[in-house]
């Protein structure tokens, strides 16, 4: 089955993560950041190394290789009982991050909704890259080259993306407020979805409850009693 997801997309330090972290505490909703999974690697391990030597260099790991992780990391999810996929709505940080990558995702997703974090003013988002690299001590974000490069990069190879999913799906909204002024205008957005998809799953539940026998009693044989 196709996946029911909201895209949160956004450049480097446009709040995609916070926001996600949030939606993914809120029943009905879960939150997977692409970023997360690949800190989470072993180093010492084949994927682990290859992650590394890319994102240490702020650039972007081959679109296979993140595809190919990302899927047996939510599948892990679904089969021990993490995330429900007829129930849940799906909240995507990080992926896809390029058109190849939602190319390859086509199969896998549904995207209801794509919530673009806009941050006009740059230095606001260097900033808040550089606050969260001394909070969570991820010394790649710490790097101004590295920053700039990431920035780059979104620009030229993740920006893109927009373009590829349909215009009616794509929902602004201003990253430069207070977060929960963001999550307010999320949250406004994600309510309609979530309704439908309750409302949606309730009426297949109906159609599908089993029919109950309503055969009459036939009336027992005269002069037969019942006792």
């Amino acid at each position: 089955m196709r996946y029911k997801t909201m895209l949160l997309f956004g450049a480097p330090g446009s709040g995609k993560g916070t926001q996600g972290k949030i939606l993914g505490a809120i029943p009905g909703f879960f939150h997977t950041a692409c970023g997360d999974i690949f800190r989470s690697l072993d180093l010492s391990s084949e994927m682990g190394r290859i992650a590394w030597e890319y994102s240490s260099r702020g650039e972007l790991v081959p679109d296979e290789f993140t595809v190919k992780l990302w899927k047996q990391y939510i599948k892990g999810m679904e089969m021990v009982n993490q995330f429900h996929p007829a129930s849940e709505i799906l909240v995507l940080d990080g992926i896809p991050r390029n058109v190849k990558q939602a190319e390859l995702l086509e199969d896998t997703l549904d995207i209801l909704k794509v919530i673009h974090l806009r941050c006009t003013d740059m230095k606001k988002m260097v900033e808040r890259l550089r606050r969260r690299a001394l909070k969570e001590n991820r010394l790649d974000d710490a790097n101004d080259k590295v920053i700039q490069h990431r920035l780059e990069i979104y620009e030229t190879e993740t920006r893109p993306v927009l373009d590829y999913y349909p215009p009616n799906t794509i929902v602004k909204v201003d990253a430069t407020k207070s977060q929960i002024r963001v999550l307010s205008d999320i949250i406004k957005i994600l309510v309609p979805l979530k309704e439908e998809m309750d409302k949606s799953r309730e009426q297949k539940a109906v159609v599908t409850l089993p029919a109950t026998n309503t055969a009459p009693i036939a009336p027992a044989p005269v002069g037969v009693g019942l006792f």
